[in-house]
C-alpha cells in the first residue's frame, strides 16, 4: 500500500509542478522524509495525506488508488503554476479544500 500511495503523491507532485521541497514544507516535514513516502519506503501518517489531499485538490482516498485511469481523471484539473511562494501554497491548498468541500456539498444535495 505504501507503494501506491508514494506512487499517487509523486504523480500529484509532479502535475501540480511542484517540487519535494516546497511540498514538505508546505507539509511542514522534512524533504528526506517526503521523498521516503513518494519512494514507498515509510508510511504517511493521516494528517499529513489529508493535508496533501487539501494542497493536490483531491479527495484523500485517491491517494490509495490502485487504478491509474481514475487518478489520471483527477490529474486533468491539476493546478499549475510555477514559483509560488509558500504562502502562495497555503493559498491554493485552501482554495481546493473548499472546491472540495463544495463538490461533497452538491453531492450530498443530489436527488
Amino acid at each position: 500500500m505504501d507503494a501506491i500511495i508514494g506512487n499517487n503523491l509523486k504523480r500529484l507532485r509532479e502535475a501540480n509542478r511542484l517540487t519535494q521541497e516546497q511540498v514538505s514544507t508546505f507539509l511542514a516535514i522534512n524533504r528526506s522524509t517526503y521523498s521516503n513516502y513518494e519512494s514507498g519506503d515509510r508510511e504517511p501518517p493521516l494528517d499529513v495525506l489529508e493535508k496533501a489531499s487539501d494542497l493536490f485538490g483531491c479527495e484523500m482516498s485517491l491517494l490509495f488508488e490502485e487504478d491509474d485511469k481514475a487518478v489520471d481523471e483527477m490529474l486533468v484539473c491539476a493546478f499549475r503554476i510555477d514559483n509560488l511562494s509558500e504562502h502562495d501554497l497555503v493559498e491554493v491548498a485552501q482554495f481546493k479544500k473548499i472546491v472540495k468541500q463544495y463538490q461533497k456539498m452538491n453531492q450530498l444535495l443530489e436527488p
